[in-house]
């Protein structure tokens, strides 16, 4: 099955009765967030969406009028794993971080049966679904087999659909020759072998085991391909064209401001007393350096002679005590605060790179793992980031010499100025919300 081309802007939704739509989302925030982004465009457009994931989004969910339904908080608890963490830190790299990862991947298996089982159940218990929209880490297509629905993937990184055109971008891979390219996919395709999730689909889904095994995860139980939406630009990351229209490069998917929020006095202040500060966040990325990623993050603003903006994240960076030229917080609407900023630091996770983009910030990204090196190497080919600096070799010399630099290049903020336009006029969820609606027209 593909995505059927767009026929040129249409009223959204003229024409077409509406539908419930599934979206299974598992993880971070950076895993969930793009999700309820597409809820609140398929809501608007007319269709009724259904979020089905972990609790802890149950109220911002509310908060934009799009129903929910809880499942287990799955891989997230992960991050309870010492080892897991230390993963973070780690980066992957050698001998013991590839060891490690495999530990990880191996209970990141088991941890995902019991968010798929909640998945299957509401999926039953909500009845009318019309399709099934999940991300290419959660296999929740065998719900969708289940229900004899289309499933839509959603790729969240680049990385996942393979190509000759360029080796995998969510492995730290040295160069290799290009025919080696498709090669390096091998991995991703390894990930998805899953006995456990096999057992589960069998044996409680009481689907037909898969013809094909787990290499053939982007094509149905009839061998049709899978259609792919990609929610990040095609400016930025490469794409190839050989994939045709069943994998879908959206643009960025961004989530409009929650309607009841507002800056909480303390963040607004700090704004209005000075410059405009740097902004500081990695995120969901937790390791077990919480205690030395604040002392040196505050000796890097010290050396670097600006402003910031903390935010904690998910932990990865502990919360210090009150300082002149630094504000703590958990976190903020990217939107909201990254236009206020000099300059965005961060790890380099997907919708974080968009959000700066389109705020037309210069970046320093610190990656930690995955596809973080990726987009990392790609602003900087871009012109607006430096050189970046790996989170595992990070210091605050480093750091404040990198944030000196996105500061002070004049040549870095007029190429992220010049971006964010383009990233903008993209409209990557409305692209993505016409491709969905066009797939339920079809006739079955």
């Amino acid at each position: 099955m593909v995505l059927p081309k767009e026929s040129g802007p249409a009223r959204p939704g003229a024409g077409i009765r509406p539908r419930k739509v599934l979206l299974a989302a598992c993880g971070t925030r950076g895993d969930v967030q793009p999700f309820l982004a597409l809820a609140v465009a398929l809501r608007r457009h007319g269709h009724t969406p259904l979020l089905a994931a972990p609790s802890s989004y149950a109220a911002e969910t509310a908060a934009y009028g799009v129903d929910f339904a809880a499942v287990d908080d799955g891989p997230t608890r992960i991050l309870d794993v010492p080892e897991a963490r230390r993963t973070v830190d780690s980066g992957l790299s050698g001998v013991g971080g590839k060891i490690a990862a495999a530990r990880t991947v191996a209970r990141l298996r088991r941890l995902m049966i019991p968010p798929l089982r909640d998945v299957a159940a509401i999926a039953h218990d909500h009845g009318d679904v019309a399709a099934v929209v999940h991300s290419a880490a959660f296999p929740a297509q065998h719900v969708a087999d289940m229900l004899d629905v289309p499933a839509v993937v959603v790729a969240l990184q680049p990385g996942w659909i393979p190509t000759g055109e360029f080796p995998c971008p969510l492995l730290p891979l040295p160069r290799v020759p290009r025919p080696l390219n498709r090669g390096t996919y091998a991995l991703v395709t390894a990930a998805q072998r899953s006995r456990e999730v096999e057992r589960w689909r069998t044996t409680e889904l009481g689907l037909a085991a898969r013809r094909h095994g787990a290499h053939r995860w982007l094509r149905d139980p009839e061998g049709r391909r899978r259609p792919v939406l990609q929610p990040f630009s095609r400016q930025v990351t490469p794409v190839d064209p050989a994939w045709g229209d069943a994998v879908r490069t959206t643009g960025f998917w961004f989530l409009p401001r929650r309607p009841d929020w507002t800056p909480p006095a303390e963040l607004a202040r700090f704004l209005d007393e000075g410059e405009p500060p740097v902004y500081i966040g990695f995120g969901s990325m937790t390791g077990t350096r919480a205690r030395r990623n604040n002392a040196l993050v505050r000796e890097a603003v010290r050396l670097a002679g600006v402003r910031a903006v903390v935010a904690t994240g998910w932990g990865g960076i502990e919360s210090g005590p009150p300082a002149r030229d630094v504000l703590t917080l958990r976190e903020a609407p990217h939107d909201w605060l990254f236009p206020r900023t000099a300059a965005v630091v961060h790890h380099g996770g997907t919708g974080t790179v968009g959000a700066a983009l389109a705020a037309g910030r210069p970046q320093v990204l610190c990656p930690h793992m995955g596809d973080q090196s990726h987009w990392s190497a790609r602003m900087r080919a871009l012109g607006v980031a430096p050189a970046p600096v790996p989170a595992r070799h990070l210091t605050a010399a480093r750091l404040a010499e990198a944030i000196g630099r996105a500061v002070q290049d004049r040549s870095l903020l007029h190429r992220a100025t010049e971006m964010a336009p383009v990233i903008r006029s993209e409209d990557g969820v409305d692209t993505a919300v016409r491709s969905l609606v066009s797939l339920l027209s079809r006739p079955s």
